[in-house]
């Protein structure tokens, strides 16, 4: 599934841009990886590639229609927010939650709705957990699960918005191995600060600061890959790093 983002542009206010003139088109199983300072719009972006925002300029094509229109083709892993750990629900209760779209009638879960939440269980390691309260998980396996919750809808592009904050680095290391096993599969758009391991593995590298900057994966330097945004974000007529 593809994105064709034209001339992209938005603000809250309709008067101070939080975003401006941003063009991108990825392939069908590409891998993106968005970066950039705090407030540079990352997250505003991805808002508006799910639909959850209207652009005050430009278009957004996700395959041949709009992001509210493909919907439903389209998995979401969020920032993890803090939640009441001593809430009552299943580990399985969280990944049915993303066939809520889908689910017909007010009763419980069929039969095949569970096994599809089990395979996504499995697909990230999480099968044995199963049945146990999602609030024990460490912060490895909950952003796991979500990626459950995110893959059991069978998604043709899956986006993650800055997922990786707060886990180990095992965690980490365990969760990029997830995403690369996922990797042509499906369209994956990450946004991150944890550039230093994977990515060397990403097709394109958005740099996002209100404007954007497109890097191969070989011109992110590493004051970048660890997070160190100096200015200025942008390429010369050259395409070399200034």
């Amino acid at each position: 599934m593809t994105l064709s983002v034209e001339h992209l542009s938005f603000s809250y206010d309709r008067q101070v841009p939080v975003l401006e003139d941003i063009s991108f088109t990825t392939k069908k199983g590409d891998f993106i990886g968005v970066f950039g300072p705090n407030g540079g719009g990352k997250t505003t972006l991805l808002k508006l590639l799910l639909g959850l925002l209207t652009p005050t300029k430009g278009t957004i094509a996700v395959q041949d229609t709009s992001p509210k229109n493909a919907s439903s083709r389209i998995g979401y892993v969020p920032q993890m927010r803090r939640f009441d750990r001593k809430f009552p629900i299943s580990v399985l209760d969280v990944v049915l939650q993303g066939l809520l779209a889908s689910h017909k009638g007010w009763g419980g879960y069929s039969h095949k709705e569970k096994g599809r939440a089990m395979s996504a269980l499995k697909q990230v390691g999480l099968e044995e957990k199963a049945d146990g309260p999602f609030g024990t998980l460490s912060g490895g396996q909950i952003q796991r699960t979500l990626i459950a919750r995110a893959l059991v809808s069978e998604p043709e592009i899956l986006m993650l918005d800055e997922a990786t904050v707060g886990i180990d680095p095992k965690a980490l290391r365990e969760f990029f191995s997830l995403l690369l096993s996922l990797k042509g599969k499906m369209t994956i758009v990450l946004v991150t600060h944890d550039l230093q391991v994977i990515a060397k593995e990403m097709d394109q590298l958005l740099c996002i600061n209100r404007q954007m900057t497109l890097f191969a994966p070989e011109e992110v330097c590493q004051h970048f890959a660890m997070g160190l945004y100096h200015p200025p974000l942008y390429r010369n007529d050259k395409g070399g790093n200034r």
